[in-house]
């Protein structure tokens, strides 16, 4: 079955709010086992939504609109979609008592155009918002199924996972079951290169890469009539996967992050840890603070942006500053130790260079990183030359760093492999 996004709002279009409902609908969609192949963003304007809307339902099973469902008079969403459906707006009771409640709750007292969001069409199926006001509507047309969804993420999420997939999930008799394999340490091409045959041959299940900043996540995709036979399906191609792939696959969970897998990587060894950044600011430490219980391994973390901080709080040497500067190879050599030495951490990284836009040289562009990584005394240092802006940088950097801090425990402990004893 082929489904449509349409995002509306005129805020969209302006670049004043980043689209994210699209790349949440779209991964969603696709394992949920239905093809995407256009989305479109448009303004808050009647005749436009009209076109896109008639456009998208004469080409694709499913509509998928988003936005546009408030209550003031630029929310032109349900009216539209009820026009083009041949449909009325009624008043669904329901769903002005838990408006009413909503504002009760809050003891706000609703104007009048609030009663506007509890106006649906005929006949609609009504998916509750258990977050806001505006309730959710399905038009079920003759041979295109429309979906309203809120505009706001913190309410089309949990609407989209409450109601939403449910429905879609029973539009078909097919069970759709994916797995992603999570690579670090791999660029997309080559990954795409390694899997090209499986790419050529495949049928049932399907394979999809997709780039992450530093990493490349491969999704394994399988329909059947029930779910035991579609995981039946996924399994013998992830565990070619693994053959293919072998340590650079740090997951082939869907909840896990690189930086959880380090994390736990760490706890499985019972290393404590300790970040010394220059160039990212504490990016690093704060990717691995946002896993839970990382508070057992990690020591401390340190902004060392200075060359005098460099010197005082890492024992970077003066003269390794004025011979080599402070992007260099013997610079984050230097960094990594003493992160050790101040904090008894048992593995420490470093990361020093150059995001941008300004302080590249010809000898040393920017993007020019060296990151180190020590572990129990076993040092190793990259260089690295990253693209993009300063931000784009800064991020491929922490990704990077992520990515060698698991290389090197991993090689220091050859016994253990993704985390667990053998």
């Amino acid at each position: 079955m082929t489904v449509e996004l349409i995002c509306v709002g005129t805020e969209l279009l302006l670049g004043n709010i980043v689209n994210t409902n699209a790349a949440y609908l779209s991964e969603k969609c696709a394992a949920l086992g239905l093809s995407c192949y256009f989305q479109t963003v448009v303004g808050d304007n009647e005749e436009r939504l009209t076109l896109v809307l008639k456009t998208a339902m004469e080409r694709s099973d499913i509509v998928i609109l988003s936005g546009g469902l408030g209550p003031t008079e630029d929310d032109l969403t349900k009216e539209t979609a009820a026009k083009v459906c041949g449909r009325k707006l009624v008043m669904h009771e329901a769903s002005k008592e838990a408006i009413e409640r909503y504002f009760a709750d809050k003891g706000i007292e609703p104007t009048e155009n609030n009663w506007k969001q509890a106006m649906l069409p005929e006949g609609c199926i009504v998916m509750e918002n258990r977050n806001g006001t505006a309730p959710g509507v399905i038009i079920e047309a003759d041979s295109t199924k429309v979906i309203l969804l809120p505009g706001p993420p913190g309410e089309l999420v949990p609407m989209f996972e409450e109601s939403a997939i449910p429905y879609l999930a029973g539009l078909t008799s097919q069970v759709i079951c994916s797995q992603t394999v999570k690579i670090c340490g791999v660029g997309e091409s080559k990954a795409e290169t390694m899997i090209k045959d499986l790419i050529d041959a495949q049928t049932n299940p399907t394979l999809a890469t997709y780039a992450k900043t530093g990493e490349v996540h491969i999704r394994v995709t399988a329909g059947a009539e029930d779910e035991k036979t579609a995981k039946k399906l996924i399994k013998p191609v992830v565990k070619e996967l693994k053959n293919r792939f072998g340590n650079d696959i740090y997951s082939t969970e869907e909840e896990t992050t690189l930086e959880k897998a380090v994390v736990d990587l760490l706890k499985a060894n019972k290393l404590t840890v300790t970040c010394a950044e220059s160039c990212t600011g504490g990016m690093l430490s704060a990717r691995l603070i946002d896993v839970p219980g990382v508070s057992e391994i990690y020591k401390a973390g340190m902004i060392t942006y200075s060359n005098k901080a460099k010197r005082r709080f890492l024992g970077v040497k003066k003269s390794t500053l004025q011979k080599y500067g402070a992007v260099s190879e013997q610079v984050a050599v230097e960094m990594v130790k003493g992160a050790v030495l101040f904090t008894k951490a048992d593995v420490s990284v470093a990361i020093t260079g150059i995001a941008g836009p300004d302080g590249g040289t010809a000898e040393k562009p920017v993007g020019l990183v060296y990151i180190a990584c020590n572990v129990k005394g076993d040092v190793t240092v990259k260089k690295y030359f990253f693209t993009g802006n300063r931000s784009k940088v800064r991020q491929s950097a922490v990704s990077s760093a992520l990515t060698l801090l698991r290389s090197c425990v991993l090689e220091y402990y050859s016994q253990v492999t993704f985390g667990k004893n053998k």
